[in-house]
């Protein structure tokens, strides 16, 4: 039959007849799923062991992409090119596609150049595209190209016909492709969205929006309860830290935080109508009032998908259009690093590591939300957890459980604050205590007087930056000389995105270069931009590293310290005792090719940055240029 297409045999809505004969393959080579009834010429027997060749082709005849006679054909068609056997290469799912395409003569496309028209989408109910694996691309002169893996399967092309009266023409592409396309253009619970609309014929609106639920009841069918956990099994697989559920007056939206971005994702537009069945199926599975509507709510979900716990922690505020949802994920079987693994500068470990052997003071980390400041103080207390040493904590949530630590989580409603939980814990007779965050005065004071009776305490706080957190500790009423006498040490930390591995290319721009000249670095620096791939979800960026800055409470600092010394003067103070400030440590990742420098300005200020040009001088990589020269190399 040779590269001719076989003309007339794959009909619109006909199910193709196999009655070419073919010579028989090599024996090994016949797929187990054949069926001799549809493939009689086939007279080799079966190899009892299965090839990569086999597994492929009875995957696909099982998944209804082709037939045992194509399949047959295939087999054969390689073993005249002098492919088959363990000498030639194996073939893959797009090769025998490409193969199916040329003899059936319809088209066939790798799906990774081609966007789908959303106005021709929109025209095809996406719950039979779901069901039946077609995604519709394109029009062209009056007809409409349909992108499909199965081209036996003709049961879904013919429902679309009859539904839309349009022309359709099948392309052929790999199954992977097509799947991750149809995600990213119908959406997160398109097939549940799609059968619960149909189903919705009546609609009760009430002005009185506080007292009403147009869905009363909802919350309880199975589709929204598949939506939801739909939702949030996309987020976990995606690595997102946080999901935000954001009602506006026309549309119910979605994003996950991916990586510290806020990424929008696909859904159905008729999402808005079943807006208060899902906030109410989330406050069901957080042990939250589904009557309460004009007061926010705290609530918790734990959830296993696989072999992954993750803890949710819930909060529901209401809206000037309904209720706003944000999901907080803490993976619970996150696996420790250990201290030399999460990023630390040499200095910085050295002194990470001595403070640890101290026996009595305080240590604390300092950042935003979400810097990764309790997963810095687990794996310094995984450090230094034996079996002789007594280790409490006291946190909110606990994120890691450690073997060997107690650990207390706090409960408000119960009572159990951290002021109070501490106060019981001292009375256990640690050797280290870890308080999730200092808060208030209460809990400082009672921290330092820990520090101070014998005890190694670790804790965080929320300060834009390591020396800022003195004038934090005197601001919430702790004396300072308690704070200069308990505070050991101050590791400040953010964190930035890493270039994606896959498509990071060098950048050779003109500001690139200016950039390097101006911080000294030699011309074996080479620095990288980001470009986007299907492995990073095109934005350039897979993961974070965390930037450090490391300040010892010397007896200077403490001295400025007793004098009611400014944040700037002590961060002054101890940059002259060797202390790297976060943007210098970011410049240090810069130059490894690790992150880009819009990433380090992005999470650091001026007063982070040098104001000299002794970088360019000393020919030292670790020091920036000015703000003004830096912010100028934005790319």
């Amino acid at each position: 039959m040779g590269n001719e297409p076989r003309e007339g045999r794959l009909k619109e809505g006909v199910e193709p007849k196999f009655r070419t004969v073919h010579p028989a393959p090599p024996p090994g080579l016949i797929p187990a799923g054949f069926n001799s009834d549809i493939a009689p010429t086939f007279s080799s027997p079966m190899a009892e062991a299965s090839t990569p060749t086999q597994t492929l082709l009875d995957r696909m005849i099982a998944e209804r992409q082709l037939s045992a006679a194509d399949a047959a054909a295939f087999v054969q068609a390689r073993s005249l090119q002098g492919t088959s056997g363990s000498g030639g290469q194996e073939p893959n799912e797009r090769e025998v596609l490409e193969w199916l395409s040329q003899e059936y003569g319809v088209g066939f496309l790798p799906l990774e150049s081609v966007e789908a028209d959303r106005e021709v989408l929109a025209l095809f109910p996406a719950r039979i595209l779901l069901k039946e694996e077609l995604l519709p691309l394109r029009r062209e002169q009056g007809t409409i190209e349909v992108a499909t893996c199965r081209l036996f399967s003709t049961r879904g092309l013919d429902t679309l016909r009859s539904l839309t009266g349009l022309r359709l023409k099948l392309v052929l592409v790999p199954r992977e492709a097509l799947l991750r396309e149809m995600k990213k253009n119908l959406g997160v619970g398109a097939d549940t969205i799609g059968a619960l609309d149909e189903e919705k014929s009546v609609q009760v609106v009430d002005e009185n929006t506080e007292d009403s639920n147009l869905d009363a009841g909802a919350e309880d069918e199975a589709s929204i309860i598949r939506f939801v956990n739909q939702v949030l099994k996309d987020a976990i697989e995606l690595r997102a830290s946080d999901i935000h559920l954001e009602p506006f007056e026309h549309e119910f939206r979605i994003r996950y935080r991916i990586d510290g971005e806020l990424q929008e994702i696909p859904l159905p537009a008729q999402l808005k109508q079943f807006q208060p069945a899902i906030v109410s199926r989330i406050k069901i599975l957080s042990h939250l009032n589904i009557a309460e509507k004009r007061l926010p709510q705290d609530g918790r979900i734990k959830v296993r998908i696989e072999d992954t716990e993750v803890d949710i922690r819930v909060s529901v505020i209401p809206m000037l259009h309904g209720e706003a949802v944000v999901m907080r994920l803490l993976r619970q079987n996150s696996t420790l690093r250990g201290l030399s693994q999460i990023g630390l500068g040499a200095r910085e470990l050295q002194c990470f590591r001595r403070v640890l052997d101290l026996p009595h003071g305080i240590v604390l980390v300092t950042g935003p939300t979400g810097s990764g400041k309790t997963s810095t103080l687990y794996t310094a207390l995984n450090e230094i957890n034996d079996e002789v040493r007594k280790i409490i904590t006291i946190e909110d949530p606990v994120e890691y459980q450690l073997r060997g630590v107690n650990q207390i989580q706090v409960s408000e409603k119960a009572g159990l604050t951290f002021a109070r939980g501490l106060r019981s814990i001292l009375r256990h007779d640690p050797d280290v205590v870890l308080i999730g965050e200092i808060r208030d005065r209460e809990t400082a004071q009672i921290a330092v007087q820990a520090s101070l009776t014998g005890h190694l305490v670790f804790s965080t706080l929320h300060t834009n930056d390591a020396p800022g957190a003195v004038t934090r500790l005197v601001d919430m009423g702790v004396e300072p000389y308690l704070v200069a006498s308990s505070l050991e040490a101050v590791l400040g930390q953010r964190l930035v995105r890493v270039l994606c591995p896959e498509c990071k290319v060098p950048d050779t721009s003109a500001h690139a270069n200016a950039f390097r000249l101006r911080m000294g670095m030699g011309p074996d620096v080479e620095l990288f931009k980001a470009v986007g791939c299907r492995h990073c979800r095109q934005t350039g960026f897979f993961g974070r590293h965390a930037i450090f800055e490391w300040m010892d409470t010397d007896e200077n600092i403490r001295r400025m310290i007793l004098e009611n010394a400014s944040t700037d003067q002590i961060r002054a103070a101890a940059r002259s005792a060797g202390m790297r400030t976060l943007s210098e440590d970011g410049w240090r990742l810069v130059a490894e090719g690790i992150t880009t420098v819009e990433e380090v300005l992005g999470v650091t200020t001026d007063k982070d940055t040098p104001r000299n040009n002794a970088a360019t001088e000393s020919g030292d990589p670790s020091g920036p240029a000015s703000g003004e020269n830096a912010a100028g190399s934005r790319t």
